[in-house]
């Protein structure tokens, strides 16, 4: 690991002060650093230091407070690089979001506290599954990982791009493979297709695939390939359309279902009550997104009501500020949503 202390002749005030880091492998600085010091660049910039490397220290200056989350950052990504884990330009944005942002979370207010979980489990390092860890990239973020290592339901809304449903996969991915859970059940309703599938071409995986892509993707970040290939023979991973769901108990399985907006309160009920002994269940939806016909309720608007007060259930709400995609798309959200507030104020 670094260490990381004041420097000793540096200005002690706020506006002027100086903090040293000391790392103790310097093959990995490059890494770090980045091709031409572009992290350090990021960093630099986000935050208004100035950040200068000599051999295996790098000096923080600047603001006090500043340097410190600076420091933080860097020192997180340093301890991913130590475990063999690769950094992006994603992870660099997201453990500066990580150190600068407030905790946003619905209730449960303390489950994330300096980066540990209610558990002692390092959410800094997020969930390891056999292809890649897979780390938060903001508070929030950090906030839905601890939710879904602890509790048996899980309700996660918010705009495209902020994780809920690729998360959900990891955590999935990672209990199905550590013995926690012997299947993975992937389910969302199909509005397109009046959930009617029958006219569609192909076996069931057929029908549905087109609907469950994201997923899809999302399994085979975490797994490889050809393992994916053979739990979907295998039945360990199972692709189901919602409809399908009446009247089955899902027992010792990790539940997921999407695009959760777009059921209505009556199949919401029918899914919510198919968990059975040792599962997990997972919702996910986006309540800006809903496809239901006019004058249709969302069965997920009715469940963040309903359940927000419930034992084992976790309920985290996403925003724009968790948007891990390219940064416009955060930039066109947040454009979205206030055009949206002043249609409403107007009318």
């Amino acid at each position: 690991m670094s260490n990381l202390k004041a420097g000793a002749a540096a200005d002690r005030s706020k506006n002027n002060s100086q903090l040293i880091l000391d790392f103790d492998d310097n093959l990995l600085l490059s890494e770090l650093f980045g091709a031409h010091d572009t992290n350090l660049v990021r960093i630099e910039e986000t935050l208004g230091i100035s950040i200068v490397s000599r051999g295996n220290k790098v000096f923080l200056s600047g603001d006090q407070t500043a340097c410190q989350r600076a420091g933080e950052v860097l020192e997180q990504l340093y301890s991913r690089l130590k475990v063999g884990d690769r950094i992006s330009k994603g992870d660099v944005d997201g453990a500066l979001r990580m150190t600068v942002s407030p905790l946003k979370v619905k209730k449960n207010k303390s489950f994330v506290k300096n980066g540990k979980g209610s558990g002692g489990q390092d959410l800094n390092s997020g969930v390891r599954t056999q292809k890649r860890a897979v780390a938060p990239r903001s508070p929030t973020q950090a906030s839905y990982i601890e939710a879904l290592m602890r509790d048996e339901l899980i309700v996660g809304s918010g705009p495209a791009g902020t994780g809920k449903t690729y998360l959900a996969v990891a955590v999935a991915a990672s209990m199905l493979v550590e013995g926690k859970v012997d299947r993975i059940i992937l389910s969302r309703p199909a509005v397109e297709a009046g959930e009617n599938l029958g006219f569609l071409p192909g076996d069931m995986r057929d029908k549905v695939d087109p609907y469950l892509r994201p997923l899809y993707d999302a399994l085979y970040d975490m797994m490889p390939a050809d393992k994916v290939d053979r739990m979907l023979v295998s039945g360990e991973i199972e692709v189901a359309p919602l409809a399908f769901m009446r009247g089955r108990t899902l027992s010792n399985a990790h539940v997921i279902i999407d695009e959760a907006q777009n059921t209505t309160p009556v199949q919401m009920k029918m899914v919510l009550t198919r968990l059975g002994q040792d599962s997990h269940m997972v919702i996910t939806g986006d309540l800006s997104q809903i496809d239901l016909p006019d004058a249709q309720p969302s069965g997920l608007a009715e469940a963040v009501c309903i359940l927000d007060d419930i034992c084992g259930v976790g309920i985290v709400h996403l925003s724009g500020e968790d948007v891990v995609r390219h940064p416009v798309v955060a930039r066109i959200l947040q454009a979205y949503e206030a055009g949206q507030k002043s249609q409403n104020a107007s009318k």
